[in-house]
């Protein structure tokens, strides 16, 4: 919901920056931590926090101030260490606790960091919660000095936090028996460098994985969801069955077939919405998506039935779509998967047993369940030094009107900012792939002559 206010820490995905600077220092953080206590805490009993990271080694300073501001309010921490993000989202409520943080930027460089919450029923938390947050610490005279002896609250570290994990993952697919299936597996030097490799495993798959050595400051570096050529020449130098490429936080993946082609988000969509839809678990009948996602998959929904609804880009809107409508299945096109019937956030390790599921019930290799045909589309991205209104810029609006003019009906334009980055995207989609090139590449020089900053391609 838009509250109207202005957010002064908290953007689409939580708290994000350069670790050691504003926002992410740790006497921030520490604010954090006791705004986040007085905002969760229970009356009836006492109250708990779940607290897990990815791999970057900023984390320690993060852990660490967080934790120490929470006990600071008398309320206890459990302390989970290096785990995905979806993996905090389910062991928040498997653990009962009153609210989960996970402290990672995502698929983001190791010099960024970030913070974000789950309510204790595992959703990302509401802006009204963040905007409580940002109240109190911001706050004049916020303290709470009369928290002393035993009202001080106490850090327990968790560690069968990973079992548990590893087990709730493998029951999303009934414990299926997936031996006879090569998967080559990326995890990005990150969160699930443990837990993806052993889920894999204990279910039969022969599992090549690379990039599951963190060293604090390799983490998504060269690998995982942003860097599929790894696990595209990886596949076929091994005559695998299929590649999988994890991000830093687990939350999204990638995907590769056999010839090492690559297997993205609105194929995972397409396969898995039908998939459900014939076993009778696509809730009314409806896949939501969000603008990025290609019109192909508009086509593809049309000719089997399934209703496609789209959101504004970023996860937190496909999955407000999903609980407003009552559906059971979405996807952004770069990988974030929702199988609420299983995860209240995108799991990318939970999307891959989906599929590796459907590749092993259907007997068919991943290039044969490529079930809709993509219409042409180009990204580019333009670094930019703000985030100006693009109606505020009458020459590149004036460029994006002539573009939809010279589209007609035969092609999409969606120019957008990042939520998490200081970073403008042109997306074009049309028949003629000459054509939309010729018409993005324009629109993006137009945006650099506005806003643009050193670093553009």
């Amino acid at each position: 919901m838009d509250t109207g206010k202005s957010r002064r820490l908290f953007g689409t995905d939580g708290i994000r920056g350069i670790a050691n600077k504003h926002p992410m220092t740790p006497e921030m953080i520490l604010k954090l931590g006791k705004a986040a206590a007085e905002v969760f805490k229970n009356g009836n009993r006492r109250t708990k926090i779940l607290i897990g990271k990815d791999t970057r080694i900023s984390g320690y300073i993060m852990e660490t101030a967080l934790t120490s501001g929470i006990c600071s309010m008398g309320v206890d921490v459990l302390l989970v260490g290096p785990l995905p993000t979806p993996a905090i989202a389910h062991l928040t409520k498997s653990f009962g606790a009153d609210a989960g943080v996970v402290i990672s930027a995502s698929h983001n460089p190791a010099e960024h960091n970030g913070i974000k919450f789950f309510s204790r029923d595992g959703f990302k938390l509401s802006d009204e919660k963040e905007l409580e947050m940002e109240d109190i610490i911001f706050s004049e005279g916020f303290n709470k000095e009369h928290i002393n002896g035993k009202l001080i609250g106490k850090a327990y570290r968790i560690d069968d936090a990973k079992g548990r994990y590893i087990e709730f993952a493998k029951s999303t697919i009934n414990n299926a028996n997936l031996s006879g299936l090569k998967v080559v597996l990326d995890c990005a030097n990150g969160a699930a460098y443990v837990v993806a490799p052993t889920i894999f495993r204990e279910l039969g798959a022969e599992v090549i994985v690379l990039n599951n050595k963190p060293d604090g400051l390799n983490i998504n570096q060269g690998c995982g969801a942003l860097h599929t050529e790894v696990i595209s020449d990886a596949v076929k130098k091994e005559k695998a069955d299929i590649g999988i490429a994890l991000d830093g936080d687990a939350d999204r993946v990638m995907m590769v077939d056999e010839n090492g082609k690559e297997f993205d988000g609105d194929f995972m969509m397409a396969l898995c919405g039908l998939e459900l839809k014939k076993n009778g678990l696509l809730k009314k009948n409806t896949i939501v998506a969000t603008q990025m996602s290609n019109a192909g998959l508009e086509l593809f929904c049309e000719q089997n039935g399934i209703n496609l609804v789209r959101t504004d880009v970023g996860d937190r809107y496909v999955l407000r779509e999903m609980l407003n409508g009552g559906f059971s299945f979405g996807c952004e096109g770069s990988g974030h998967i929702f199988f609420t019937d299983h995860i209240t956030t995108g799991d990318g390790i939970i999307t891959a047993l989906q599929v590796l599921n459907i590749m092993k019930k259907r007997g068919k290799k991943l290039s044969g369940l490529r079930l809709m045909d993509k219409l042409p589309q180009i990204l580019i991205n333009v670094n930019v030094r703000e985030k100006r209104n693009i109606s505020e810029m009458p020459s590149v609006s004036a460029m994006i009107n002539e573009a939809k003019g010279k589209l007609g009906k035969n092609g999409r334009i969606f120019v957008r900012y990042s939520g998490t980055e200081n970073v403008a995207r042109v997306m074009i989609e049309g028949k003629e792939q000459n054509t939309i090139e010729e018409l993005a590449d324009s629109i993006a020089e137009e945006i650099k002559k506005e806003i643009g900053v050193d670093g553009n391609d």
